[in-house]
């Protein structure tokens, strides 16, 4: 008799019947249980989204508010000393240009780096000064800046102009245009050497550890300063296109640079900032489970409520020869159903709710705490369609508890149930 009814049906039965079961009539007592369900992973997965969406916007925005002041590689000298003056390297020793056709690698700039006093007629303040050339890559600052010009380091006259933080205008009440005494010691001989010098322009990126102390000048005042020639510089900055081909590029150009010379990945300069943000993802990850967990729960419930409710149809259909496993694909074509619905719809709300972040930056940070004055959002199309993916083959997974229950009704008494 079932193959009978197949033959009528130039699709799936199975799938015929759980479309009818879906359905359903308005005074169902499952209804209001498929709603509910539907709500949970609606909420579930619009949770998720929006975690991800911050995690990866707040871990990119640090990393690149990090690498625009540093960097994402260092070439220094190869030495035990760790303070922000080492010992110089000859530009002309390293080869630049085979440097810059490794893979993966964007940008090669020279800087220097020297430890000051700034000095007003009311106040102090201890800063490092980074020193830069017309190679140097302004686009970072650029974006950063809320005051003046960034410095102009192309004519072959050294420029007195600098950049400094609004941190450090505020704490020293500089303003644009300010002149500044900058004080120097020597090393060798501990004389101090001072510089008087114009602010260009103000920066601010919230990062505090850099904005309460660098200023960026022309190179060549600190290459005189230290009494180095004009082809010694502290180090190479490299930049790469992506993050995570930082160590593949360390390890090339480690190989490719003297003896003398070592090479630090951003990380291990800053490795309790990276050690802060690696924390985060077990936060999201354990997010996720949760949330994962809270659906699971509940659609395992509904699933169970919709067996009880259809037990006399499941009777009939074992009495008409209906295996177990139709029957379980039945209800689980009906699963699928509602908690692809909940997934549209989260993801509606989530990616919603994140564009509406990202574009008038409703959510607001500690920038002290965070490093930023808004909450950041990154979206990403293969972490939202991993998400789904992981989230519907999880749940349809634990279905199978609640199914087990078919195969355990005995059509006799299921015909009777009531």
């Amino acid at each position: 008799m079932l193959n009978h009814f197949k033959s009528l049906f130039p699709f799936s039965l199975e799938w015929f019947l759980a479309q009818r079961m879906i359905k359903g009539g308005k005074e169902s007592f499952s209804r209001p249980i498929m709603f509910i369900s539907v709500l949970s992973i609606v909420l579930g997965m619009m949770v998720m989204m929006i975690s991800i969406m911050v995690l990866t916007g707040f871990k990119k925005e640090i990393r690149e508010k990090i690498s625009g002041f540093t960097g994402h590689i260092h070439i220094t000298n190869y030495d035990s000393n760790n303070s922000m003056e080492r010992h110089p390297i000859y530009v002309d020793s390293v080869d630049v240009d085979n440097l810059a056709g490794i893979e993966h690698i964007t940008h090669i700039q020279p800087f220097i780096t020297k430890a000051a006093i700034l000095r007003t007629q009311e106040d102090i303040h201890g800063v490092v000064v980074k020193g830069i050339d017309a190679q140097f890559d302004s686009t970072f600052f650029k974006k950063n800046l809320i005051k003046g010009r960034m410095i102009q380091v192309y004519g072959e006259q050294k420029t007195n102009d600098v950049l400094i933080s609004k941190t450090i205008a505020d704490k020293l009440n500089l303003k644009l245009h300010d002149v500044i005494r900058v004080y120097f010691v020597n090393s060798e001989n501990g004389h101090i050497r001072g510089r008087k010098w114009q602010v260009c322009g103000i920066y601010h990126t919230s990062v505090e550890e850099f904005d309460e102390n660098l200023i960026i000048a022309d190179m060549r005042h600190l290459q005189k300063l230290n009494n180095w020639s004009d082809n010694q510089i502290t180090g190479l900055e490299v930049f790469v296109d992506d993050f995570e081909n930082i160590g593949d590029v360390e390890a090339e150009v480690y190989d490719d640079i003297p003896y003398n010379m070592n090479t630090e990945t951003i990380q291990e300069r800053y490795p309790q900032i990276f050690d802060w943000l690696n924390l985060q993802d077990i936060n999201v990850i354990v997010i996720l489970m949760l949330i994962i967990l809270v659906a699971t729960v509940s659609m395992i419930s509904t699933l169970l409520v919709l067996i009880i409710e259809r037990t006399q149809m499941i009777g009939i259909l074992k009495s008409m020869g209906s295996s177990n496993k139709m029957i379980r694909k039945v209800f689980l074509l009906q699963a699928a159903n509602i908690i692809i619905k909940g997934l549209f719809f989260g993801n509606l709300l989530g990616i919603g709710l994140g564009l509406l972040q990202k574009h008038f930056g409703i959510i607001k940070l500690d920038p002290g705490t965070y490093y930023m004055s808004v909450a950041p959002i990154n979206i990403d199309f293969w972490s939202v369609i991993l998400l789904n993916v992981a989230t519907l083959s999880l749940v349809l997974l634990f279905m199978i508890i609640p199914v087990i229950v078919i195969s355990r009704i005995i059509p006799v008494k299921a015909i009777r149930f009531d």
